[in-house]
C-alpha cells in the first residue's frame, strides 16, 4: 500500500514538476520528506522572493511550477508577488502546509483558518482536501487548473495527510492527462477572416500572451501579411513583437483617451492574446474612435467577458494566427529595414543617463539576452534604446507590484542556464526581493544584475505630478549601497562610474551571479 506522499511525488514527477521553489516551515516538512532523486528544491529567504523566482521560472519554461509555502503566514507574505503571477497568467501550483486535522477545528497554532478563502480572489482555484485519500486527486486538479486557466492555484494540505495510506484507486491519478483544443469552428473562422480581409486600415494589438505561448515569430508573419501598424497592449509584461520592426508603433498608453487617440483612423483593431485593455492612469474618453471595430482573440475567458467594448472570440491565438496567414492570400509588400536606434543623451557627470546604460547593454550583450526589467521610471528610456528581436527577451512585473524583478531574474536564469539573463533593477524596487540574491549565489546562477541607483522612487515622483501631489513624503531612499548588500549575500558586486567602464564590465562573461551598480539621473516613465 502506498502513502499519499509517495503517490503525490510520483504524480509530480510524471508531470515534470520536479523543481520546487519554497521557504519551508514545520507544516511543510512532511511533504518534503524523501523527495525522490531528480527533484530540486530552490530555497528563497522570503516568500515574496520564492513566488517571484517561480514566476520567472514558469514564464521562461512555459510550464507549471510547484511552490511550497508555510501555512497562513507564508501564504500571506507571498500574496504581493502572487499578484504579478496572476496578471501574467503564470501557472503556479502553490501547495501550503496546514496543521494536523485534529488541530484545525480548535485553531491550534499554525492553523490556516479557512485556507482556500485566504488566497481568493487571487488564485484561479483553491481547496483543502476533505480527507487524506483525496490529496493526490486534489493535487492533480491544482496542476490541471493552473494549466487550463493559466493562473496560479492553491492547495492547503494538513501535514498528517502525507503519511496516510491510500488504496489502489488513488493510483489512477498517475495516468491522468487533461488537454484543451480551442480552434474556431467553420462559421467563426469564416466570419473572422471576412472581417479582417475587408478591413481597409487594420491595426494589430498584441499582448504578452503571444510571447508566453511561443507565437512571437508567428505574430511577425501575420503583421507583415496584414501590412498595418502593430502596437503592444498596455501594461506590457512580455514583448510580443520586435520593438524596432518598421511596423511596430510601441506600447499603447495605459489610459482610455490616449488609446482611442492612438487607434484613430483604423477601421479594424485586431487584439491577440491581451485583455481589452489593462488601463492604469485614469484618463477618461471614448473607448474607440468612431467607426472602429475591435475584435479580441484570447484564451482568457474572464478577460473576454469583462471587456467594455468590441467582439471577443475565446480561442487559441496561435490557431487564429495560423488561420489568418493561410486565408489572407499573398504577403504584403516588403516592410523595409528595422528602425535605427537614436544616440543616447548624456547626463551631468558623474551620473549616467539611463539611455547610456541601455545603449551599453544593447551593444555589449548577445542578441539573445533575456532581460527582466523592474525600473519603472526609466521605461521610456528603455524602449528608445533597446533592439529586441528574439522571443522571451523581456519580462516585467505584470500587475505593477514591485518585487518581481530580482527574484524573477533568478528564476529565468535558473530555467535557461544557457541563455544570457540580465536583471535591470531600480534601487526603489530592489529591496522588495533582495533576498533572491542569496539564492542566486547558492546556485551559482550565471546572472547579471544592473542596479540603477537614483536615490528615489522615480515613478512615484512622476505620478505625484500627474495627481497634483508634488510634495508627498517618503519618496527618497538615500544611503543604500547595493554592492555591500550583494556581497553580504555572496554575490560579487562593483560600482561603475562611467560609460566605458560599464561597457568593459558588461563585455565580461561571468560564470556566476554579479551585481553592477550604476548611479543614474532621474527620468520619467514617459
Amino acid at each position: 500500500m502506498s502513502s499519499v506522499r509517495h503517490v503525490s511525488h510520483e504524480f509530480l514527477r510524471r508531470q515534470g514538476l520536479t523543481t520546487v521553489f519554497g521557504n519551508p516551515g514545520s507544516n511543510e516538512l512532511p511533504f518534503l520528506a524523501g523527495l525522490p532523486e531528480g527533484f530540486r528544491y530552490v530555497l528563497g529567504l522570503h516568500e515574496g522572493a520564492v513566488v517571484g523566482m517561480a514566476d520567472g521560472y514558469a514564464q521562461a519554461t512555459g510550464r507549471p511550477v510547484l511552490v511550497n509555502l508555510h501555512a497562513a503566514a507564508g501564504s500571506g507574505n507571498a500574496m504581493g508577488a502572487l499578484t504579478n503571477a496572476v496578471a501574467s497568467r503564470t501557472p503556479l501550483v502553490v501547495v501550503a502546509g496546514q496543521q494536523v486535522r485534529p488541530a484545525v477545528g480548535p485553531e491550534a497554532n499554525l492553523t490556516n483558518v479557512d485556507a482556500p478563502s485566504l488566497m481568493k480572489p487571487l488564485v484561479g482555484w483553491a481547496a483543502e482536501p476533505a480527507c487524506a485519500e483525496d490529496v493526490p486527486r486534489a493535487l492533480a486538479q491544482a496542476v490541471f487548473e493552473a494549466e487550463l486557466q493559466r493562473r496560479p492555484t492553491y492547495l492547503s494540505v494538513p501535514y498528517d495527510d502525507w503519511a496516510a495510506d491510500v488504496d489502489d484507486n488513488c493510483l489512477a491519478v498517475l495516468d491522468r492527462r487533461v488537454e484543451r483544443a480551442r480552434v474556431p469552428d467553420g462559421e467563426q473562422a469564416r466570419r473572422l477572416v471576412e472581417r479582417v480581409a475587408a478591413a481597409e486600415r487594420p491595426a494589430l494589438v498584441l499582448g504578452g500572451d503571444i510571447d508566453s505561448a511561443g507565437l512571437f515569430d508567428d505574430a511577425v508573419r501575420l503583421a507583415e501579411r496584414l501590412g498595418g501598424p502593430v502596437w503592444a497592449a498596455p501594461s506590457l509584461f512580455r514583448l510580443p513583437f520586435p520593438n524596432r520592426h518598421p511596423l511596430f508603433r510601441g506600447v499603447l498608453p495605459a489610459g482610455i483617451a490616449p488609446v482611442c487617440q492612438a487607434l484613430e483612423g483604423h477601421d479594424l483593431v485586431l487584439v491577440l492574446g491581451a485583455p481589452v485593455f489593462r488601463y492604469h492612469e485614469y484618463q477618461p474618453g471614448r473607448y474607440l474612435p468612431e467607426g472602429t471595430r475591435l475584435i479580441q482573440v484570447t484564451e482568457d475567458a474572464s478577460a473576454a467577458a469583462r471587456a467594455p467594448m468590441g467582439e471577443a472570440l475565446v480561442a487559441d491565438p496561435g490557431a487564429v494566427i495560423d488561420l489568418l496567414i493561410k486565408r489572407l492570400g499573398s504577403p504584403a509588400a516588403p516592410t523595409g529595414p528595422y528602425r535605427p536606434v537614436p544616440e543616447p543623451p548624456a547626463a551631468e557627470r558623474p551620473l549616467l543617463h539611463p539611455e547610456e546604460v541601455f545603449a551599453a547593454l544593447r551593444d555589449r550583450l548577445p542578441e539573445d539576452t533575456a532581460y527582466v526589467v523592474e525600473s519603472t521610471s526609466t521605461n521610456s528610456s528603455w524602449w528608445r534604446q533597446m533592439d529586441l528581436r528574439r522571443p522571451g527577451s523581456y519580462y516585467f512585473p505584470a500587475a505593477g507590484g514591485l518585487g518581481f524583478g530580482l527574484p524573477g531574474a533568478v528564476g529565468v536564469a535558473l530555467a535557461q542556464p544557457d541563455r544570457p539573463v540580465v536583471g535591470v533593477i531600480g534601487d526603489g524596487s530592489a529591496n522588495y526581493g533582495i533576498t533572491a540574491l542569496w539564492t542566486a549565489a547558492q546556485h551559482r546562477v550565471p546572472l547579471t544584475i544592473v542596479l540603477l541607483r537614483n536615490g528615489t522612487y522615480g515613478a512615484l515622483r512622476w505620478f505625484g505630478g500627474l495627481l497634483g501631489v508634488p510634495d508627498a513624503p517618503g519618496l527618497d531612499i538615500p544611503g543604500l549601497d547595493f554592492t555591500r548588500i550583494a556581497e553580504g549575500y555572496g554575490v560579487g558586486a562593483r560600482q561603475v562610474g562611467g560609460v566605458e567602464e560599464l561597457r568593459a564590465v558588461l563585455a565580461e562573461r561571468p560564470d556566476g551571479p554579479r551585481l553592477v551598480q550604476v548611479d543614474t539621473a532621474l527620468t520619467t516613465p514617459s
